[in-house]
C-alpha cells in the first residue's frame, strides 16, 4: 500500500490538509484523555525552558560561568526552535508529526541524561538546543491533542485552550523551581525536565492521534533555504540574547553577527521570493493584513516582557523568589482566567473586541506598576500582575485565530504562517527582554547622574546617611533609587506601547468597518482548526 495514498474518510472526519489528524467521534472519557495529554505535551514544550530561564543566575553559579556565557542557554533554545519550525510543517505532511515528535523527544531525553553525567556549559547548551527542536513539535502536537477533545462546533474553544496552555509555563516555573533547586541544585531542574520528556513520550505512545493523509512535499531547494535561514536566525538570536549583557556598541562581534544575520536571512528570502513553490511565501507575508498581525504579536511580546521587569524590580529591592510565591500564584490565576474567558467567548465576530480589551487590561496593569517606590512589595503588585497575566492569556488565542482564516483560504501558506507566528512569539520574547532591559539600564544611568548631582553634605538627610553607614551605604541607596525610577520608566513605556498597539488595531477595525460595512470575521476558521501548526512557546 502506498503510504502517501489518501485514505478513505467519512465527510466529517476528513482532515482539511495533509499531515493533520482526522476528526473521528470519540467517547467522552477518550476526549478527557486527549485533553489531559494535550496539556502535558504542551507544558513539556515550554516548561523546561521556562525553568532554566527563571533560574539563570543560580545556574550560572552552579556551572561556574560568566554572565555572558549563561545567556547562551535561552539563545540556544530559540535558535533551534525557530529553525525547526521551518521544516516541521512539511515534515509532518510527508512523514507524519508523530515520527518527528518521537524522534526529538527521544533525542531530548538522551541529551538531558548525558548532561546529568557530563556537567558543563557545552552540554547545557546542547540540552537547550535539543529542547528547542522537540519543543517545535510539542506545542503543535499539544494543540492537536487538545482539539481532539472537542466536537466540531466547539473546536475554536479547543484551539484557544491548546494555545493558552503554553502561557502557563513561566508562572508555573516560578512557583516550584526553588524547590527543585533545593532538591538537587541544577540537577533538580534537569531531572524534572527528563521526567517531563519521558512522561510526554509515554503519553503520545499510549494515546495516539487519529491518522491523517500524507503527501510528498519536500524539494531540494527547501534545504538550501534552511541552510541560509537557520544560521541567520541563530546569529540574530545570539545578538538579542547577549547584546544587552556585553553591551551593543562595546563588543565588535555583535555587529558582525547582526550583519551576518541580515545577509543570510535576506538571501534565504530572496531565494524563496523567486520560487514557484516556496517554503516561505514572501508575497503573502508582506500582505498588509499578515504584516499587521505579525507586528501586533511582536509588540505584545514586548509588552509581556513587563513580567521580567517586575522580577528585576523586586530583586533590585533585595527580594528573592521565595518571597514572591503568592505573586506568581496570582499571575497563574490571571493567566488561567484569561484563557478560560477567551475560550468561553471566542467567536469570529468577537475577536476584535477581545483583542482590544486584552490590550486595555495589559496597559492598565503596566500603568499601575509605574508609580512603584522602594517600599513596594509583592502584595502591592497583585492587581497589576493579575491584569497582565489575564490580558496576555486573553490575547494570544484570538490573535492566532484572527490570522488563521487567511491560511485556510490559501493552505499552501501554512509553513509561512507557522514560521511567522513562531518568530513573533519565540524570537519576540528575546526581543522584548532585550528592549526592556536596555531601556532600564539607560534610564538607570540617567537617574543616577541626576541623583548624584543633587547629593551634598549640606543636606541633613545625606549627612545622616553618611554618618550612619558611610559612603558605601549612600552609594547603594542612590543606585537602588535610580533602579526604582528606571523600572517605573519601563512600566510606563510598556503602557504607552500597549496603548499604541491598541490604537493601531482600533483604527484598522474602524477603517475596515467603514470600507466593507460588514463585521470583520475569520472565514472558515472553525472548520480549519484541525490544521493548525505553530510554535507558540510563551516562554519569554
Amino acid at each position: 500500500m502506498d503510504v502517501y495514498a489518501p485514505q478513505a474518510w467519512q465527510p466529517h472526519e476528513r482532515p482539511t490538509l495533509p499531515g493533520s489528524p482526522s476528526n473521528p467521534d470519540h467517547p467522552f472519557w477518550t476526549r478527557v484523555a486527549f485533553l489531559i495529554v494535550g496539556f502535558i505535551v504542551a507544558i513539556t514544550g515550554g516548561l523546561g525552558n521556562a525553568l532554566v530561564s527563571v533560574n539563570l543566575p543560580y545556574l550560572q553559579g552552579s556551572l561556574g560561568v560568566f554572565t555572558t556565557e549563561i545567556q547562551w542557554l535561552p539563545a540556544a533554545y530559540v535558535m533551534a526552535n525557530v529553525s525547526m519550525n521551518l521544516l516541521l510543517v512539511k515534515f509532518r505532511q510527508q512523514y507524519g508529526l508523530r515520527l518527528f515528535t518521537e524522534l526529538f523527544l527521544v533525542l531530548y531525553a538522551v541529551v538531558t541524561v548525558a548532561h546529568l553525567f557530563v556537567h558543563g556549559l557545552g552540554s547545557a547548551i546542547a540540552v537547550r538546543a535539543a529542547h528547542g527542536m522537540s519543543g517545535a513539535a510539542l506545542t503543535t502536537l499539544g494543540l492537536y491533542y487538545t482539539l481532539q477533545a472537542f466536537p466540531a462546533k466547539h473546536r475554536l474553544k479547543g484551539a484557544v485552550l491548546g494555545i493558552g496552555f503554553s502561557q502557563l509555563a513561566i508562572p508555573m516555573a516560578r512557583l516550584f523551581s526553588s524547590e527543585l533547586m533545593e532538591f538537587g541544585e541544577w540537577r533538580g531542574l534537569y531531572f524534572f525536565e527528563l521526567g517531563l520528556a519521558l512522561v510526554s513520550l509515554a503519553c503520545v505512545l499510549w494515546l495516539k492521534l487519529p491518522p491523517g493523509d500524507r503527501i510528498k512535499v519536500f524539494e531540494k531547494m527547501d534545504f538550501v533555504t534552511f541552510g541560509l535561514f537557520a544560521p541567520g536566525v541563530a546569529l540574530l538570536s545570539a545578538v538579542l540574547a547577549l547584546g544587552r549583557t556585553v553591551w551593543w556598541l562595546d563588543t565588535p562581534w555583535v555587529g558582525y553577527a547582526l550583519a551576518g544575520a541580515i545577509v543570510l536571512i535576506v538571501a534565504a528570502l530572496a531565494i524563496e521570493h523567486n520560487r514557484a513553490r516556496p517554503l516561505l511565501n514572501t508575497r503573502w507575508l508582506i500582505n498588509p493584513n499578515i504584516a499587521r498581525l505579525a507586528t501586533s504579536v511582536l509588540l505584545i511580546r514586548v509588552v509581556q516582557s513587563e513580567a521580567s521587569g517586575t522580577v528585576g524590580f523586586l530583586q533590585a529591592l533585595g527580594l528573592n523568589n521565595d518571597q514572591m510565591l503568592t505573586l506568581w500564584w496570582i499571575v497563574m490565576v490571571g493567566a488561567v482566567a484569561g484563557m478560560v474567558v477567551s475560550a468561553l467567548y471566542i467567536s469570529p465576530a468577537r475577536i476584535p473586541g477581545q483583542l482590544l480589551f486584552s490590550l486595555a487590561v495589559m496597559a492598565l496593569g503596566a500603568y499601575l506598576d509605574s508609580d512603584s517606590t522602594n517600599l513596594t512589595r509583592p502584595q502591592d503588585l497583585y492587581l497589576s500582575q493579575f491584569l497582565l497575566g489575564f490580558g496576555g492569556a486573553l490575547f494570544v488565542g484570538p490573535t492566532f485565530i484572527s490570522g488563521f482564516g487567511a491560511v485556510i483560504a490559501a493552505p499552501n501558506n501554512l509553513v509561512s504562517f507557522s514560521v511567522m507566528f513562531s518568530i513573533t512569539q519565540t524570537l519576540g520574547s528575546l526581543l522584548g527582554t532585550a528592549i526592556t532591559g536596555t531601556f532600564q539600564v539607560w534610564r538607570e544611568k540617567y537617574h543616577s547622574s541626576i541623583l548624584v548631582e543633587h547629593l551634598t553634605q549640606l543636606d541633613p538627610l545625606v549627612a545622616a546617611r553618611i554618618q550612619s553607614g558611610g559612603l558605601a551605604s549612600l552609594s547603594a541607596a542612590t543606585t537602588r533609587e535610580a533602579n526604582v525610577l528606571a523600572y517605573n520608566d519601563v512600566f510606563l513605556g510598556i503602557t504607552v506601547l500597549a496603548l499604541f498597539t491598541m490604537a493601531g488595531l482600533l483604527v484598522h477595525y474602524l477603517w475596515t468597518a467603514c470600507v466593507t460595512h460588514t463585521p470583520k470575521s475569520v472565514p472558515n476558521a472553525q472548520a480549519g482548526m484541525t490544521n493548525v501548526s505553530l510554535n507558540n512557546s510563551g516562554s519569554r
